[in-house]
């Protein structure tokens, strides 16, 4: 029996097929932006290829397919999502315009603030309102309902946002103002505050709402055709879908809370990375994620990836939990430009999987990474995708000559200047998530996937002089093996603030009882195995305005000072993530959480290889690292467990390629991993 894994990328869809004993088969297929099914389907084929099945036997002996999304991404990304009217508290409609009162860059005056999802026209203010401790101040008024519902009706809305005023206490008027959007708008998707979101603070609470609103209708009805197309094709097993946190879900609850997968690939990527730590023994990791269009960079430190609630996309803020994740525009795809001022930049405008690059020779002419990779040798125009496609050279040549002609230099010292400024862009990347938050990198090992992160990640190391860099084998395919180690979740969620010192800590412990059975019972309605709860909560200091994820796991639930024990928690981990802590400031709790978690198989491993005679490297190729060198390439599939590789040297594989540097030793891990040491720093 298999699992299946898939990740759908801007460039490629990536594949992976895991059997009972651990063995791992991977694909990729050209991803299909128009309808991302087309491109699944195709994958699932050249995968059942490979597996030297026909697609319904592939299918039939499938036991999960666990699946990651772009579909809301590029909803936001492109402004095409739904058609959305926003009901909220008479007086309060322009909460989603008027955000914090705070732009993203202050200090940008001309900086224009991001235009909302929803017109103000469409903005539709309901007599009602909820005191702050849930009590009703005035009562829902069905006639003022009753005309917002029909002025939504006659303009046409697709998707109704319901987003009342302190609805996080108490969600009657919500769920009454459900009812009549059922009568009077029967097909029309709705996202209910109280359910997407049920938290303090106004503005994340209705702007999570209304994105929910707003990519909802397009991931059904992406979700909706994949598994119509997977019936027919035969296949009759469940399809999980990768939520922002890390956690999986049922198609039904990816689609309720279709804000929760805009991180959906990523996350993947995160929770493989978390799985390779295991394997790797090294809890303190910083994955590095580049692949057709983006860069995703995250932190694992002890094991365990960090969860953040300021999640902003497109100008968008989405509160709901996920991983602690830094993207930038900067991939295979990306293109290079030269500027007013006559600089080289690089992304994050991307040539995407249509066209691509000018070397897929699909009409792309812009030059891009990949093509100044073919030009410094880096690539094989030849054995591109396994000798399954060939990259247009010349094509790649003319890009980066007409570059090199608008910066006055050479081809190469175009192309090499490509990868030297897509690399810093990169590096400083890391750095945001780690020196800029008080965390030394050099104490981490770069956990480098994503089909392009190889021929850079070498020279990453050397530029935040970390001594350590692991490539695993499913390295361009990584964030679709890591779906496969993704368990599922369900998080209940309750504002109650105080400080710990105030707190009365029987009023805490009841609490969590009830979110315990809440959650419990959420996750009981779709499946029926092993399950565990966790405890965190959202904390910071008093005089502080975010709050951090603390895990409660560890404390004693039954200890008298209670109080006491969840301020050590927070104090503990703020020094984890920030390297301090003020045991003499006050620590509050803000939002009180548990998550069930329903325990899926675990991920088999492949089986480890003894160590054996070191392979000789298939070929050699001219490469351009600053002149042109000779330099030896390995197979990565045939490579023996225990050689050592020395740079300068290229490492290929049907869908990735690893650059080693002059200083440089790989090591071949039992699991057929690259375990570099960089040594020329």
């Amino acid at each position: 029996m298999y699992r299946i894994g898939i990740d759908v990328g801007g460039t490629f869809t990536d594949l992976v097929a895991v059997d009972d004993n651990g063995r791992v088969t991977l694909a990729k297929a050209a991803s299909t932006p128009r309808d991302q099914s087309l491109g699944v389907m195709a994958g699932l084929n050249r995968l059942a290829e490979l597996l030297d099945l026909g697609l319904a036997d592939l299918l039939t002996s499938t036991q999960r397919i666990v699946h990651g999304t772009t579909v809301a991404t590029n909803a936001l990304l492109e402004r095409k999502g739904a058609k959305v009217a926003l009901l909220t508290t008479a007086g309060h409609r322009d909460v989603l315009e008027m955000r914090e009162g705070l732009k993203d860059n202050r200090y940008n005056m001309r900086m224009a603030p991001p235009e909302p999802l929803v017109p103000r026209n469409l903005r539709l203010g309901v007599k009602e309102r909820l005191r702050h401790d849930g009590k009703v101040e005035a009562p829902l008024d069905t006639k003022s309902l009753d005309r917002a519902l029909k002025a939504a009706k006659a303009a046409g809305a697709e998707s109704l946002a319901v987003c009342y005023l302190h609805a996080y206490r108490d969600g009657r008027h919500e769920k009454a103002t459900l009812k009549a959007i059922r009568q009077t708008l029967p097909g029309c998707y709705v996202s209910l505050s109280s359910e997407v979101f049920p938290q303090i603070k106004e503005f994340e609470r209705v702007s999570t709402t209304v994105v929910n609103a707003y990519v909802g209708p397009a991931l059904s009805r992406y979700l909706g055709n994949l598994g119509e197309r997977l019936k027919q094709a035969g296949y009759a097993g469940p399809v999980l879908i990768m939520l922002s946190h890390g956690g999986v879900a049922p198609i039904e609850e990816a689609i309720r809370l279709a804000a929760g997968t805009v991180l959906s690939g990523p996350a993947g990527g995160v929770a493989g990375a978390k799985h390779a730590a295991g394997l790797i023994g090294e809890g303190n990791l910083i994955p590095f994620d580049m692949g057709g269009t983006s860069t995703d960079i995250s932190l694992i430190v002890d094991g365990e990836p960090a969860l953040s609630g300021t999640r902003g996309i497109a100008g968008q803020r989405i509160a709901l939990p996920s991983l602690d994740i830094v993207s930038l525009g900067a991939g295979g795809g990306s293109i290079a430009r030269v500027d007013a001022a006559g600089v080289l930049q690089v992304g994050p405008q991307s040539a995407g999987a249509e066209p691509g690059p000018a070397c897929y020779g699909r009409g792309g002419s812009e030059p891009t990474v990949t093509d100044a990779s073919v030009v410094l040798g880096y690539l094989d125009p030849e054995r591109f995708m396994g000798g399954r496609a060939r990259l247009d050279a010349e094509a790649a040549e003319r890009a980066i000559d007409a570059l090199a002609k608008r910066l006055s230099v050479g081809r190469m010292e175009a192309a090499e200047g490509v990868h030297r400024v897509v690399n810093t862009r990169m590096a400083e990347g890391i750095r945001l998530v780690t020196v800029r938050r008080g965390v030394d990198p050099r104490r981490f090992a770069l956990l480098s996937f994503g089909g392009a992160a190889g021929l850079h990640v070498t020279d990453l190391a050397r530029q935040l002089d970390l001594a350590r860099v692991v490539v695993p084998r499913v390295a361009s395919v990584l964030s679709a093996w890591g779906m496969l180690a993704s368990d599922l979740r369900v998080e209940a969620v309750r504002t109650h603030i105080g400080d710990t010192r105030a707190l009365d800590a029987a009023r805490v412990r009841a609490l969590y009882q009830e979110l315990a059975k809440d959650a419990s019972t959420r996750l009981a309605s779709w499946f029926d195995g092993k399950m565990r709860l966790t405890r965190a909560a959202d904390m910071r200091y008093g005089e502080q305005i975010f709050e951090i994820d603390v895990p409660l796991d560890g404390i004693d639930w039954q200890a008298a000072d209670l109080m006491a024990e969840l301020k050590l928690a927070f104090e503990r981990r703020h020094e984890q993530l920030y390297t301090y802590a003020l045991p003499d400031q006050d620590a509050v709790l803000v939002n009180a959480k548990v998550n069930a978690i329903g325990e899926l198989p675990a991920l088999p491993n492949e089986p480890m290889e003894a160590a054996s005679t070191a392979r000789p490297p298939a070929r050699h190729r001219r490469i351009y690292l600053g002149g042109w060198l000779e330099v030896p390439v390995y197979d990565f599939a045939t490579v023996a467990t225990g050689q050592a590789i020395d740079g300068p040297a290229l490492v290929e594989s049907d869908t990735t390629t690893a650059l080693l540097r002059a200083g440089d030793r790989a090591t071949v891990t039992p699991h057929k991993w690259l375990d570099i040491q960089v040594r020329g720093r």
